[in-house]
């Protein structure tokens, strides 16, 4: 596979019309627009935001399932008893699942108290049915007693959101061809607010997980019609430089959630506050164009003629004489027919490239969402750790625009995932060393984020050009499929941590490496 591969055109007629090439969009929009100005400036700059609120909620469980300090509830005559002391007594191993029978007492003061834990020897074994948790604020564990035997419940919602994503990466993919990029972008976003809302007030934990399901399929959709859209608004090699600025805002969007949730200690206005700006989005309809290469695919010329007389006049450009006459080649006589996934495989060709990209999504994603998602079990603050992740995946994804330009697609995107794994490995014997080594640990952990950061930016765009306009948002979406296989996996490596960490690590550098 060449490093600047021009996609297959799959033909969508039997007639001789059929949409236009790559080579064609650029000969006729980008001669007349330009490849790159003010008016594609403004618009990726805007699509880019869309990130904020779909990285915000992918990121908020960190904050919402926060670890606190947690223990089996004192019974109501041992309330005035101090937290400690009573954890002391009643549930001397940790084990906050199961404490001493100390009954309910009689009066509750701290002599009887003190008598009975001396004399606890014959005390029984009973299991906990409510907990009191420390630290400022409530989260979904708290709040829904997910400890004990109800602890997996947070992975499962975790899992039930990346099996959204999974889905919906397809799904809406399918969409966006179908109905254009602006409308399945714009319907996104609302349904997506809406949700995000919905689930500030969700009543119980099942309500909580199937909302959580559906804004992971729906948050997708507004990434990745998103994406597309950016990088069909511009051309020649400003769709690299466009594809990978698109995800800047990713960045700055791990920072600002951190202030969020110090500020707000209380899950639910930490959801409500990620959600709401949604609706600042939803007047973008009025501004955003469609794509003028997806409308060009499809014939529909007039509308194609109106977005580029917008954009010259925008650039302070000059339609070309005759425009509309060098469009028409590009429209077809009949009706376009209906593609689908199966056009990913329709060639030898297409089916080895379409495989290799299934392959390469699954082992980015697993790697980066593990290290994005696992935060709060490297060690460390939390807080802090959710900035420096955001820090250096700045520098990671200006960094991908250069190599990009200069050095190809698929030497770039092995040697970062190369890198990344072998970070990963090195944190293993750090395991076996003291606490004092935490430092070198959450150090290897930011130059695997940077590497596996740089290899995500590059992923999306080397697919997209791999892709002809009528099959690209398919192809796109359909290699998320794969991504969210990996995704749903990511909560339950968590559970490696406890087991055994370099485990965790391990399984992320083979993941790279193989």
């Amino acid at each position: 596979m060449p490093d600047d591969p021009q996609p297959t055109v799959i033909s969508t007629t039997k007639t001789k019309s059929h949409p236009p090439t790559r080579d064609e969009e650029d000969d006729v929009i980008s001669n007349a627009i330009g490849e790159f100005g003010k008016w594609q400036l403004l618009h990726t700059f805007l699509l880019s935001l869309f990130n904020v609120p779909c990285t915000w909620h992918i990121f908020a469980p960190t904050f919402h399932a926060a670890e606190r300090d947690t223990w089996c509830a004192r019974t109501h005559a041992y309330r005035d008893i101090a937290p400690k002391v009573w954890r002391a007594c009643t549930q001397p191993n940790g084990d906050f699942c199961r404490m001493l029978d100390v009954g309910n007492g009689t009066g509750g003061d701290w002599e009887d108290f003190a008598a009975m834990c001396t004399n606890a020897t014959g005390l029984a074994m009973v299991t906990c049915d409510t907990w009191e948790f420390g630290g400022e604020g409530s989260t979904i564990i708290s709040e829904f007693n997910l400890v004990c035997d109800r602890k997996n419940l947070i992975n499962f919602a975790e899992m039930m959101f990346l099996g959204g994503v999974a889905i919906g990466g397809l799904v809406c993919g399918i969409l966006s061809d179908k109905y254009g990029r602006k409308r399945t972008l714009m319907a996104s976003v609302l349904i997506q607010t809406i949700l995000g809302c919905a689930i500030a007030f969700s009543p119980w934990f099942l309500v909580y997980a199937i909302l959580r399901a559906l804004l992971g399929f729906i948050s997708v959709s507004v990434v990745f019609s998103g994406f597309v859209l950016a990088i069909e608004l511009v051309g020649g090699h400003w769709r690299t430089v466009a594809g990978i600025s698109y995800l800047f805002p990713v960045s700055v969007s791990y920072m600002t959630i951190a202030g969020l949730a110090w500020e707000l200690r209380e899950w639910r206005q930490l959801q409500a506050a990620i959600s709401l700006p949604g609706f600042l989005f939803l007047g973008l309809w009025w501004v955003l164009p469609e794509s003028p290469r997806w409308l060009l695919a499809l014939g529909r010329t007039t509308e194609v003629m109106s977005i580029l007389e917008s954009a010259c006049k925008f650039n302070g450009k000059k339609l070309p004489p005759n425009l509309d006459k060098q469009l028409l080649p590009g429209a077809n006589d009949e009706p376009v027919e209906n593609v689908s996934v199966l056009d990913l495989f329709k060639t030898v060709q297409m089916r080895k490239r379409t495989l290799c990209l299934f392959l390469i999504w699954f082992s980015v994603y697993l790697v980066y969402y593990g290290l994005v998602l696992n935060l709060g079990n490297i060690g460390g603050n939390l807080y802090v750790n959710s900035v420096l992740q955001g820090a250096v995946e700045i520098p990671a994804v200006a960094i991908s625009i250069f190599i990009l330009l200069k050095g190809g697609r698929r030497w770039p995107l092995s040697l970062t995932m190369v890198i990344s794994g072998i970070a990963c490995a090195l944190t293993v014997p750090i395991y076996l060393a003291t606490a004092d080594m935490q430092w070198v640990v959450t150090s290897l952990t930011m130059i695997s984020k940077f590497c596996v950061s740089s290899s995500n930016a590059i992923m999306p765009v080397f697919t997209a050009e791999l892709y002809p306009t009528t099959i690209r948002n398919i192809g796109v979406g359909a290699a998320n499929v794969s991504a969210g296989i990996a995704l749903m996996l990511v909560p339950y490596l968590w559970n490696l941590v406890s087991c055994y960490p370099k485990l965790y690590w391990a399984s992320f550098s083979q993941t790279c490496l193989k």
